[in-house]
């Protein structure tokens, strides 16, 4: 995987935390208790995808300017969730923006008492 800076930068976020789904061996990323990027890991422990939520029409068009390394979402929700091939082909500070995007969207999902539990400001997430 290209992408090595992905586990500081996503632990790097408030709230978040991870665990390892051991039976279908991904790594994945939570807050508030709720998946917002999980890492697919093959046997050999290499990642063979990066999943995140996404709204529809982002995700449509992500999958269409990075045709073949962001796809449908592996064993997800195929309309909100994606993956993404973790070969590098998508651009550092685009994956950047779809992991911010999808830990605020898991975020605002949350009910508001469980989103006053999270130390974190709206005013610091990326605008989109």
């Amino acid at each position: 995987m290209l992408y090595e800076w992905i586990d500081e930068y996503l632990m790097g976020k408030p709230g978040v935390t991870k665990d390892l789904q051991e039976s279908w061996n991904w790594r994945r990323y939570h807050i508030g208790g709720k998946m917002f990027t999980a890492i697919c890991l093959d046997g050999e422990n290499k990642p063979y995808y990066i999943n995140l939520k996404l709204e529809p029409a982002e995700g449509e068009s992500y999958r269409a300017q990075y045709e073949g390394d962001v796809i449908p979402g592996y064993y997800s929700n195929k309309q909100h969730w994606n993956s993404i091939n973790p070969d590098g082909a998508v651009p550092d500070e685009v994956l950047k923006t779809m992991l911010d995007r999808s830990y605020e969207l898991v975020l605002k999902g949350l009910p508001k008492y469980r989103q006053r539990e999270i130390p974190v400001s709206y005013t610091h997430l990326r605008a989109h």
